[in-house]
Parts: C-alpha cells; structure tokens; sequence
C-alpha cells in the first residue's frame, strides 16, 4: 500500500523518516542526508506529514508544502508522550510524530511565511540587543560603584554618567575600562532605535498589526508581534483559550470536585506575556485617575486585588481582547463603561 502519513524528525544533516500506509503499517523507516530530503519528497504521492515545531521546521514546511503534501506542525511538547519510554532516539522520534499528528484532538501550530519570520527575528535581534544593554549597563554602574561613584536609578539617567565618566576622580586605566563599556552601551542604543524603526515600518504596513494597536495598553512592538505569532486565531476556540496559550491563566490542580487555582502557568511565549504585562501596568498606572464612571472594572479590582495581581489579570483581559480584534479584522472599540478606559 502507498504510504499516506509521514513522521519527519528536523536535524541538521541526518533526517528521520518514518511512513505508515492506511492500515498504521510501516512502509518507510530510514534515515536521510539534508540534500536528499527534497527529492525524496519530490517522488512522493502527496501525504500527511507531520513535523515538531522547532528549528528549521517553518523553512521545511514551506518546501514540503510547496511538492503537494500537506503539512502540520506539532508542538514538541504534544509529542514527547507519543515516545516510547526508555527509546529515545531519532527514529523512534520520527515514529512519535506520525502517530501524534493522526490525533484527532491534537493542536497544530500554523506554518509561517518568510515575511512572518523576518519580523520575528527582528523582535528576537531586539531583544537581544536590549538585554546586552542591560547587562552592559549593570556592569557599567557596579564597576563605578567599587569607586564610590553611585549613579540615579533608572536607564535614562545612564546618559549622565556616561557624560560625567571624564572628569570622575578614578584611575586611568578604570576610566578607560569604562570609556569601552559605556561606547557598547551607545552602539546598542543606536543598533536597538534602528530594529525599533523597522518593526514600525512594518506594523503601518500590516492591517492585523494596526488594528492590535488600538488596543489600550498595546503599541507597534506588541502589535507586530502579536500579529506575526498570532497568524491564524481561528485556531483558538475563543479568547481564553488565546490567554492560555500565553500562560496568563491560572495552574489547575484539581481533583475531587474540589478546584485549586495556583499562580499563572507561564505557558507559551514568554516574550510576548512580558509584553503584554508592561502593557497592562502602562494602562494601570493612570487607571485611579480616571474620571468617574472610567475603568470602573480596573478601580474595583483594585481595591479588592494587590497591584501585581490586577496587572496579570489585565494582560489576561487584553489577549483575549486581541483574539477577538484579529478573529473580526475590526478595531478594538469599547462597547461599555466597565471596559478599560
């Protein structure tokens, strides 16, 4: 019989496959050099294939798509209970996968396009970027300090020891130590405003990303991301499940009837929650100012909820917020006076 489910195990040079036909029987078991993928694809009649979503797995798919196939990603996670315990290798791997992406409940991650991964690995350039200013900052203040020389708390107020670093009374070899560490600290700037510039660019000319923006609490970096990750939201069943995806509900450990909600799961992508938590404490900062009548679902949890906890319940609001954004196409508009001011 022709085969008509593939499990494909992504390497770097040494591919896994593993082909069933109808009946679940293995016709394919066999390894493959990187060069040789395409062209066994090629040959192929079109098949299911299944991949786990990790590195290169968005490139492949593309390709694989492209000869006829259809493809699904499987996230790794949903895959490892498929592994045979105590045979932890590839083809066993490649095995896991084809009988995981046949599953009729299992969740399937939607394949990328390259202006998607473009954008995204802008964000992870940028983050990259800014945490090496941190840590150069970090060191920059630290070293000082072994001085005596205590500066302001905050980043903007860097700038000022950085421009004070020539007359402090320090040895010359530690000012020309941090003379290195604060022009590192300059070039980030500089390299990180200009990534910053082109994930803008990006987000006026996507609608999805625009249309997030309208959002209170969700700006271009948060939009694009969001827009770009969040490719296809018919894939959640509605916004909460959008939420826990991201890790913004809370841990079940239920049983017995009896429900225990611990603290977040913390789920998902960590970049985007991050951003949408600095978000919702931006929104929750101005939130007692308002008049009366504004943010009415904000002042009361407030005065019930310590601030943090108000903030994860925020962020939780607003992603399920930007399922329902980029489910309609639409604008976010508030309907009522409880929302969000």
């Amino acid at each position: 019989m022709s085969i008509v489910t593939i499990g494909l195990d992504l390497a770097k040079h040494a591919f896994q496959i593993h082909g069933i036909d109808a009946a679940g029987k293995v016709i394919v078991r066999r390894q493959l050099r990187r060069d040789a993928v395409e062209a066994f694809f090629k040959a192929l009649p079109p098949c299911l294939v299944g991949m786990e979503a990790c590195a290169s797995a968005h490139y492949w798919a593309r390709l694989i798509k492209a000869l006829g196939h259809e493809v699904r990603l499987i996230p790794p996670t949903r895959v490892k209970a498929y592994v045979q315990r105590g045979k932890k290798n590839d083809a066993n791997d490649a095995a896991a996968i084809a009988e995981a992406v046949t599953r009729p409940h299992m969740m399937f991650v939607p394949v990328k396009s390259e202006d998607q991964q473009s954008i995204l690995m802008l964000h992870r350039a940028r983050e990259l970027l800014v945490r090496q200013r941190t840590m150069l900052i970090n060191a920059l203040r630290a070293h000082l300090a072994e001085f005596g020389i205590i500066g302001a708390q905050g980043r903007a107020k860097v700038a000022v020891l950085i421009k004070d670093l020539p007359e402090m009374r320090i040895p010359s070899l530690a000012r020309d130590a941090m003379s290195e560490v604060a022009a590192q600290i300059e070039v980030c700037d500089q390299r990180i405003e200009a990534l910053e510039k082109q994930i803008v660019a990006w987000h006026r000319n996507c609608e999805a990303s625009r249309n997030l923006a309208t959002i209170p609490g969700i700006g271009p970096i948060t939009a694009s991301v969001l827009a770009a990750t969040v490719c296809d939201p018919t894939l959640f069943k509605n916004g909460r499940h959008l939420a826990a995806w991201l890790g913004l509900v809370p841990r079940q450990n239920s049983s017995g009837g009896k429900d225990r909600l611990g603290h977040i799961t913390k789920a998902g992508n960590p970049y985007i929650r991050r951003l949408l938590v600095t978000g919702a404490t931006g929104v929750i900062r101005y939130a007692r100012g308002k008049a009366p009548g504004e943010a009415m679902w904000l002042k009361g949890l407030l005065e019930r909820k310590p601030p943090r906890l108000v903030t994860v319940a925020l962020a939780n609001k607003m992603a399920r917020i930007v399922w329902a954004v980029l489910t309609r196409g639409e604008v976010f508009r508030e309907t009522c006076s409880v929302m969000v001011a």
